[in-house]
C-alpha cells in the first residue's frame, strides 16, 4: 500500500542517510569510479551553484537595472581541484557549472549527491525515484546522470515521459496509461480535447495509486495534488 506523500519522505529520508552516513557504501565499479572527487582528495562540504535569475531584470527609481548580473562561469581550462584530478566525464559536468572563485569539488558533490540519492531511492522504490525526477524533488538528474551515473539512465528516460503535477498542452501530451504511485488525498485531474471538451476527469481522497488514460483526441492534461504520473507500459 501507498501513503500520501511517500515519495516526498522517502526523498527526505534519503537526504538524511546520506549527510548522515555519506556516500552508499560499496567501491570498485563503474558507479563508483565516476563518483570520487578529484583523485587523493577529501570532499568538501556540498556547494550548490548561485542559481540563474529568471525574469526581466528589476528598474531603480532612474530606471537602471537594479538586477545583479548573473555569476560568470570559471572557463573550462581553469577548472582544475587543489588537489588531485577530475576524470573526463567529472570536468564534462563541471564546464558551465562552477561559478567563477567556487572550488570545482564542491560543485561535483552537488552532482555526485544527486546520484547518490538516485541510487538510494532506486533501490527503496523505482517509482519513487522517477516519480521525484517528474515532480522536480531532485533537480539536475539529467546531467549529474549523463555524466556522473549513467547506470541510472533508465530512470531519467522514464521521468521524461511523466507529468508533474500541473497543466500540459501541445506536444508534451503523450496518449498512454499512467500512474499516479504516491498521491496525495486532494489528488485531482481533467483531461480536455478539442474545444475544451472534457473527455476525462476524476479525484482521489485515499492516497492510494491512481490510473488514468490519456487518449490520442486530448489537447490538455491538468494535475492537482497528483504529485507524479509515471508512464505505464509502451506509451507514444
Amino acid at each position: 500500500m501507498r501513503y500520501p506523500l511517500l515519495a516526498g519522505t522517502a526523498v527526505a529520508l534519503a537526504t538524511a542517510v546520506l549527510a548522515a552516513c555519506g556516500s552508499p557504501g560499496g567501491s570498485g565499479g563503474p558507479a563508483d569510479q565516476s563518483r570520487g572527487t578529484a583523485a587523493g582528495s577529501t570532499p568538501p562540504a556540498a556547494v550548490s551553484p548561485a542559481p540563474s535569475v529568471a525574469g526581466p531584470p528589476a528598474a531603480g527609481a532612474d530606471g537602471q537595472s537594479t538586477q545583479p548580473a548573473a555569476t560568470p562561469k570559471a572557463p573550462a581550462g581553469d577548472i582544475t581541484p587543489a588537489t588531485g584530478s577530475f576524470t573526463r566525464k567529472q570536468k564534462e559536468y563541471l564546464t558551465d557549472r562552477v561559478p567563477k572563485g567556487m572550488d570545482p569539488a564542491a560543485v561535483l558533490q552537488t552532482g555526485q549527491e544527486t546520484c547518490d540519492r538516485l541510487r538510494y531511492l532506486d533501490k527503496a522504490d523505482r517509482d519513487i525515484a522517477v516519480g521525484a525526477i517528474v515532480s522536480g524533488e531532485i533537480t539536475d538528474a539529467g546531467p549529474a546522470v549523463t555524466h556522473l551515473c549513467p547506470q541510472q539512465q533508465d530512470l531519467v528516460d522514464d521521468a521524461a515521459r511523466g507529468y508533474a503535477d500541473g497543466t500540459h498542452k501541445g506536444a508534451a501530451l503523450r496518449p498512454g496509461r499512467y500512474r499516479a504511485a504516491s498521491p496525495t488525498k486532494a489528488c485531482s485531474w481533467q483531461v480536455a480535447g478539442a474545444g475544451g471538451k472534457v473527455l476525462g476527469s476524476g479525484s482521489s481522497d485515499t492516497g492510494k495509486p491512481v490510473e488514468i488514460t490519456v487518449p490520442k483526441a486530448a489537447r490538455a492534461f491538468t494535475s492537482t495534488g497528483c504529485y507524479a504520473w509515471l508512464p505505464r507500459g509502451d506509451n507514444v
